[in-house]
């Protein structure tokens, strides 16, 4: 993939891994919009990145999707490359019974059902313009899961299994099916977490892991895996139950708070 000269339209890209690619992408002269549902970090983004198109949108309602494409077509028909960036991690204790349903399943609305409608709705138009990708960002859980997390980790193993599907499904097209995995890496969604609960975890800068990125992407590696995210897919794969069972040691952290 060339990393200039595209048109690249980036969920969630108000903070954390999608702003830090939309700066990169930027700074290599490509026509970026980024999507969120906050405003207000949206119009910083604006203010920060000045070259931006910013538009609100929510992955997770179908109507905000179909209203999206219809502005992206007409504003913007060169669109050549989808990055579905958006997505929402929380520990959830499901033994307490206090989520109502939607808040149980909000992950599997954003992460999953926004990712699948997004790529529904704007493969139409990739298809049609040259050098095209769409670029799913799942995660190292999606390999191993970490418990306290289960419904994140079931989305992220979710959207591993379909970017399979989806790569084999457009394997007659031109479009090209990345999935970035990124490991833990400093950004908002793990500002809720208990910081002991990190132990033995190397957490990745966004930077770095962006830089990671960029250079799978511009080498066409379809499964971009930064740091520890390769251990964990090698070790779920030869060492299954030890991974497992590493990754599940918060959980008596999490029994205690009860």
């Amino acid at each position: 993939m060339n990393l200039s000269g595209n048109t690249i339209l980036i969920t969630g890209g108000a903070s954390g891994i999608g702003y830090e690619m939309a700066k990169e992408f930027i700074k290599n002269k490509n026509t970026v919009i980024v999507t969120g549902r906050n405003e207000q970090k949206l119009q910083k983004v604006k203010a920060e990145l000045k070259d931006v198109v910013t538009i609100k949108s929510d992955v997770s309602n179908p109507d905000d999707v179909k209203a999206l494409y219809e502005q992206v077509a007409k504003d913007f028909p060169a669109l050549n490359v989808l990055i579905n960036n958006a997505g929402v991690m929380l520990e959830v204790n499901l033994q307490k019974h206090k989520l109502s349903p939607t808040d149980l399943t909000k992950e599997i609305d954003i992460n999953v059902k926004g990712t699948i409608w997004m790529i529904d709705a704007f493969l139409p138009l990739l298809k049609k313009n040259k050098n095209a990708a769409t670029v799913i960002v799942s995660s190292g859980l999606a390999f191993v899961p970490l418990p306290i997390s289960a419904v994140y980790c079931a989305t992220k193993a979710a959207l591993h299994s379909y970017t399979l599907s989806l790569r084999e499904q457009l394997r007659n097209t031109d479009v090209k099916v990345f999935e970035l995995a990124p490991p833990a890496t400093e950004t908002e969604l793990l500002a809720g977490f208990n910081p002991g609960d990190r132990k033995g975890v190397s957490v990745m800068s966004v930077q770095t892991m962006v830089a990671a990125f960029l250079t799978g992407f511009s080498n066409d590696k379809f499964e971009i895996c930064p740091g520890q995210s390769s251990q964990l897919r090698f070790m779920s794969r030869f060492f299954p139950s030890f991974i497992l069972k590493q990754l599940s040691k918060p959980v008596a952290r999490m029994h205690a708070a009860n």
